[in-house]
């Protein structure tokens, strides 16, 4: 990729899109930005970029989106945990995404993709967590499925056409610019500081700064292996608990509480409860039964040596990152 060549930024009104579109836009790259709903134009507001209406299921409008364009930055996908019909809405169209996309890059001639998978397409049987462990075989979250078998097709289609192609893992990504509605990891933050974490879930998350991941992605389009995945995230993870004392600490004057400690079976009760409700309203529950299956307990660290060595990919640790994306929530307080 050279600074005189156009690029493609899918997805780019969402978190990682539109903090990668600024940092190319920085480093004087000319930037094409597609957006699902044209009309999702706020966050562009002053950016020297064209932005265009394409949707990863319309191949046809990617493959307009795609002229003349040296490297794709296939960023945009369904990035939920909940849905009513799940299978449907996350995972038929991210797969189905990854599949319209990677054509039609390949039909406009496109040079290069960086495909933005997830620290869900990892295996996390052995600790730290690295590349070479291979992929994620707990089947029962759609999302998780969806990265895990996106990422695969991915390389396969790169393959078939003849395409460079490198993935990139991020783990939460929190801070840079923000616009509502706040991704799921910003959303966590969220519910911290408006005192909406009751109890302890035990689920950690591996906090890493979105402006980090948006120059990990620009460096893997610079530097990366063609075929090989590398981890966007932090060595450590913090428990959701040890993030809210930190914001304890930070904003005393909020009074905010540590999570009380509860049985299993209870959080369970809790969750399905929330899971009910959300089948009448159809808004996401804060809780549900596969988290705290799936993630309570779970440690999200990682050997990010490969990235390190490779990209020269260098994040903040994850409580600055933290501290810096509570400090630009309070900051913008009209997103809590």
């Amino acid at each position: 990729m050279t600074d005189k060549k156009m690029v493609l930024v899918s997805g780019a009104n969402g978190h990682l899109g539109n903090n990668l579109v600024r940092l190319l836009i920085e480093k004087g790259i000319p930037v094409r930005a597609s957006v699902r709903n044209i009309k999702s134009k706020e966050c562009f507001k002053d950016l020297n970029c064209e932005v265009v209406q394409a949707d990863i299921t319309d191949k046809a409008s990617f493959k307009r989106a795609l002229q003349h364009v040296d490297t794709f930055f296939a960023v945009g996908a369904a990035f939920k945990l909940w849905a009513k019909n799940p299978k449907e809405e996350i995972y038929d169209v991210n797969m189905l995404g990854t599949r319209n996309t990677i054509e039609a890059a390949a039909e406009a001639g496109v040079k290069r993709i960086v495909y933005v998978s997830s620290i869900a397409a990892l295996d996390y049987t052995n600790l730290p967590t690295k590349e070479s462990n291979g992929y994620n075989s707990d089947r029962r979250d759609m999302y998780y499925n969806s990265k895990n078998d996106g990422e695969k097709l991915a390389f396969d289609l790169a393959r078939e056409f003849g395409i460079e192609l490198v993935s990139v893992m991020p783990g939460a990504m929190i801070g840079g610019e923000a616009f509502l509605p706040l991704n799921v990891s910003y959303n966590v933050l969220k519910l911290i500081l408006n005192k909406q974490i009751p109890m302890d879930t035990k689920i950690t998350l591996n906090w890493v700064d979105v402006k980090d991941v948006a120059e990990g992605c620009y460096l893997a389009a610079q530097k990366g292996r063609s075929g090989e995945r590398y981890i966007l995230a932090n060595e450590k993870c913090l428990t959701i608990t040890d993030t809210t004392k930190l914001a304890q600490k930070l904003y005393p004057e909020l009074k905010i509480k540590v999570p009380g400690t509860v049985p299993k079976f209870i959080l369970y009760a809790i969750a399905g409860f929330m899971e009910l409700s959300s089948k009448i309203s159809g808004k996401p529950p804060l809780l549900t039964t596969k988290e705290i299956a799936m993630f309570s307990g779970l440690q999200q660290d990682f050997d990010i040596s490969k990235s390190r060595n490779e990209l020269e990919f260098n994040p903040k640790d994850s409580q600055q990152a933290v501290r810096e994306a509570l400090a630009y929530l309070m900051e913008h307080r009209e997103l809590i």
